[in-house]
Formats: structure tokens, sequence, C-alpha cells
């Protein structure tokens, strides 16, 4: 799976650097090849990437060659969109959800 302008994709493998170590909150969406409701999310994604660059990463990552990362954090469905702040998870939410919605929850761990 290949990241979306404006979002990268991580692995089991450097999880913890690009999102645990992050200095910026990071947006984590858990996603995979099959998954239609996560490809609807992706131009969303990409926006929010691109317009709160300086406040948040965006990130994604494949559940089912990342399976050590999913099952650490419990995720059992597609999308699941998680921040990390500080290393820790501040937000989970599960499903496709518009952008100015998406914005609203965001807004409680961004400010």
């Amino acid at each position: 799976m290949t990241g979306t302008a404006g979002v990268a994709d991580v692995t089991d493998a450097d999880f913890t650097a690009r999102v645990l170590e992050s200095e910026l909150p990071v947006l984590v969406q858990f996603t995979a090849v099959w998954c239609g409701p996560c490809r609807m999310l992706k131009p969303v994604l990409a926006d929010i990437a691109r317009e709160e660059a300086e406040r948040l990463t965006v990130v994604q990552i494949d559940v089912d060659a990342n399976t050590e990362t999913t099952q650490r954090y419990a995720v059992l469905s597609t999308p699941t969109l998680m921040v990390f702040r500080g290393g820790e998870p501040v937000l989970s939410t599960v499903g496709a959800k518009p952008k100015r919605l998406l914005l609203r929850e965001l807004a409680n761990v961004l400010d």
C-alpha cells in the first residue's frame, strides 16, 4: 500500500520512531487494501495532512502486513483512526467520517 500525498506509510518496524516518538501528534489510519471505507477516507486524510501539517502528522499502516502494531492497539475494524500524542493514544475512532466531523474530533486533541 503506498501513501497518499501527505500521508506516509508506516510499518511495525518504524512505528515507534515515526509515531510514538514524534514531536507532533500523529493521526494513524489503520487500513487495508480491501477496505472500501478506507479508500473513501484517503482524500479526506490527504487534505487534513496538508492543512494541518504544522500541528499534525498523518500516516497509514496496513493491518494485514503489520499485525504486531495492529494487535498491540487492539484494532479490530478498518478504518480505525487513532491519534497519538507523547507516545500514547489520545483519540480512537472507527469508520469513515466526513472531513468536518473528523476535524471537530481532532480539535479536541490538537489544542
